[in-house]
């Protein structure tokens, strides 16, 4: 039975032991990618997220990259910790890479000046929404995932590699698997300290 959309809310966390096995086809994983990218809101409806969906191969590849780019920047004596955890990222069955594409921003700042300073914050909203929809998505799926944040970092190597447009400025990488230990214990800060109604 398909979960509701609350006990899927719950369920959306952060699984950092991913192994390359998948409930799922590799189909049916795009579909789901598809769906979020056709669906998921925009300011202006400016449809401005990218999605870079890599599988086997081309999902080790960016971890690899990444290895590589950390390598060179990462103190040698605490390099041991940075390789363990991509190596549990490559260890997945697959990465969700996020891009806003600036050219459709830079658009709309020249169309409506009087909001310039507010396109490249609402497209990193748009991004976000689509983050949370595909993560979520995947979790109904029995997939575990996690967001990570390597950019600017892999971003010109990330870009040559795939032949992305240079105007696709990378914001995340999700990798996900089938999920192989359970997320750490959960804590939640008072909901009268976020929250406040009126009537």
């Amino acid at each position: 039975m398909a979960k509701d959309f609350y006990e899927a809310l719950r369920g959306r966390r952060s699984y950092y032991g991913i192994s390359d096995e998948s409930p799922i086809s590799d189909e049916r994983i795009q579909e789901i990618v598809e769906e979020a990218v056709k669906y998921t809101p925009s300011s202006f409806n400016s449809q401005s997220t990218r999605i870079v969906l890599l599988l086997g191969k081309e999902h080790q590849k960016l971890w690899d990259i990444t290895t590589e780019v950390l390598r060179a920047v990462v103190p040698q004596g605490q390099f041991a910790s940075t390789q363990q955890k991509m190596e549990s990222f490559r260890a997945g069955h697959g990465t969700v890479v996020y891009f806003e594409d600036l050219s459709v921003v830079e658009d709309l700042q020249r169309q409506f000046p009087l909001y310039q300073e507010n396109f490249p914050v609402w497209a990193q909203h748009t991004n976000a929404m689509h983050q949370f929809v595909i993560w979520t998505a995947l979790e109904i799926e029995g997939l575990g995932a996690s967001l990570q944040h390597y950019n600017p970092l892999i971003d010109e190597r990330v870009k040559s590699n795939w032949n992305l447009p240079e105007k696709w400025q990378l914001v995340a990488q999700m990798p996900f698997g089938k999920p192989t230990s359970d997320p750490g214990d959960k804590d939640f800060k008072p909901l009268d300290a976020r929250l406040k109604v009126f009537r």
